[in-house]
């Protein structure tokens, strides 16, 4: 997994940053990505790194504040004619639907591909489930509707254990692989091998937390509950809560206890005032850094590998 940070300005793009836009790259083989919130111009944004517009599966939508859906049309539009033909859901509160559908009919565009687009109501629940990977969502405290969203990976059979396979008659090649992805395989004297048996443990799954836009609340910290990865908007500097707030949103600090409180392993903060050039992203680090050390403050394309943990007979490993 790794996700791409397209996006990290709040309210309007600046000469800094971009509005609001992350991209999910799930695990290979078949290289589709999820993208979350998307501001105006992301599909240039798109343009800079090895991402294919084709090869988009999902996008989740936190609000519908502009900085954070201004750009979805015409990425919508612009995807059928990178070759996208593959159907498309995209989730996202209400209102939604009544936007794009607007849009497209006062634009005459239209889509060579199914776009399904479900509203969500403002519960926490899980939203889709797709092969390996979960998604809950939940509501946010914000100055309308806005969610957060926890990608939840399963659990995979840890390396596999030739020596031990062999022993037990699996003939090295489809059976290997077959084991390597969880299956269980048949011999030909008819015994069944399962991965458990020939495997060391299993590779933890990665559970990735993207908030939308937020003031301090409950539910950042449910869906951040032991992630990998909490992605959280610092839209001020420390000392500026009350200015935060009445926004309905968190500071550089606030975003840390949230991490820290959440059991996080790892923060990113984003959504960034156009107030702070990049060279004083250093300082809003040092701030969080106070209370979470762990933390990174995002900027416009800037990448982030999320390595999978080895968990060997009980203990868990990088």
């Amino acid at each position: 997994m790794k996700l791409w940070f397209l996006g990290t300005g709040a309210g309007r793009p600046n000469k800094h940053r971009n509005v609001t836009s992350i991209a999910l790259q799930l695990p290979e083989p078949d290289s589709a990505w999820w993208l979350f919130d998307c501001g105006e111009a992301t599909q240039h944004q798109l343009m800079e790194i090895p991402l294919k517009l084709s090869k988009l599966d999902k996008v989740f939508i936190t609000h519908m504040h502009g900085d954070h859906v201004y750009g979805l049309p015409g990425l919508l539009s612009t995807r059928s004619f990178d070759g996208g033909v593959t159907p498309l859901t995209v989730y996202g509160p209400v209102g939604l639907a009544a936007y794009l559908d607007t849009v497209f009919k006062l634009t005459g565009t239209s889509l060579d591909y199914e776009l399904t687009i479900q509203e969500l109501q403002e519960t926490h629940g899980t939203i889709c489930v797709d092969e390996t990977i979960t998604v809950e969502a939940g509501p946010l405290r914000h100055r309308v509707p806005c969610f957060g969203y926890r990608v939840v990976e399963a659990d995979a059979p840890g390396p596999l254990l030739a020596e031990k396979a062999k022993a037990l008659g699996v003939s090295q090649g489809p059976m290997f692989g077959k084991l390597k992805g969880g299956e269980a395989v048949t011999l030909a004297n008819g015994k069944v091998v399962q991965p458990s048996e020939v495997t060391d443990g299993v590779w933890e799954g990665r559970i990735v937390t993207l908030l939308g836009d937020t003031s301090p609340c409950a539910m950042a910290l449910t869906l951040g509950a032991q992630a990998d990865v909490l992605v959280h908007e610092a839209t001020f500097a420390a000392g500026l809560e009350e200015k935060a707030h009445e926004f309905g949103h968190c500071t550089t600090i606030e975003a840390a206890y949230a991490a820290r409180d959440a059991g996080a392993r790892r923060l990113v903060m984003t959504h960034f005032s156009g107030r702070y050039a990049n060279e004083e992203l250093e300082r809003l680090e040092t701030e969080a850094a106070a209370v979470f050390p762990n933390v990174t403050a995002a900027k416009d394309l800037s990448s982030l590998e999320i390595p999978r943990r080895h968990k060997s007979n009980g203990e868990t490993l990088v």
